[in-house]
């Protein structure tokens, strides 16, 4: 019972997380300019904050349901924002990188922010929730174990992100990295303009 529901909890961190999305694209940007442990580093805030939902919602999912519906328009104004913020931060650099450990402070922390006010994230993760079944994990140890099982399937799609990139990035023109910096921009900027258009009722 505790391994299966572990593991249907881990199948959910991974499914939210695979996604190529704005996060994914910030993941594999750091990765590529400055090496493993920056992607790893905003990965890791990215399943702190898919935790903290899982917890949320293992703990009442019918009260954390109304609680993003309460907040959605502001949420998607305010995410919407950041993420065209980051964008255009990311379409700005130049190639020169920060100082590593400055850098993975700042990765966590923004990663964080990023994926708690991102609605695609809200929703994708309320639609997956429910579709495993997670909808009433149950008392006593059930919502500790889905928290884990989220936070830990969360964290290996970003090491595993992490890693791949990194491997190869030596072996990409310098170039390369400019690139990818400004259609990752480019992606977190459409993301933005998208989650604020959702603000607004057609």
């Amino acid at each position: 019972m505790i391994f299966a529901l572990f593991f249907k909890s881990l199948l959910v961190g991974l499914a939210i997380a695979a996604p190529v999305g704005p996060i994914g694209a910030l993941c594999i940007n750091r990765s590529l300019t400055r090496g493993f442990w920056a992607g790893v580093a905003g990965g890791l805030g990215t399943a702190l904050a898919d935790a903290s939902y899982g917890a949320a919602a293992a703990l009442g999912f019918a009260a954390f349901s109304a609680a993003l519906a309460t907040i959605s328009t502001p949420l998607a104004l305010f995410g919407g924002a950041f993420l065209i913020f980051l964008g255009w931060r990311e379409m700005r650099k130049t190639g020169a990188d920060p100082a590593p450990d400055k850098a993975g402070r700042g990765d966590l922390a923004r990663t964080i922010a990023l994926t708690i006010a991102n609605p695609a994230t809200i929703l994708s993760f309320v639609a997956i929730f429910a579709g495993f079944g997670l909808a009433d994990a149950g008392g006593g140890i059930a919502p500790a174990i889905v928290v884990a099982g989220v936070f830990a399937g969360s964290l290996l799609w970003w090491i595993f992100l992490s890693g791949l990139v990194a491997v190869i990035r030596h072996r990409l023109p310098r170039e390369f990295a400019r690139w990818v910096a400004r259609i990752s921009g480019g992606i977190l900027i459409g993301f933005g303009l998208v989650a604020i258009s959702t603000a607004f009722p057609h």
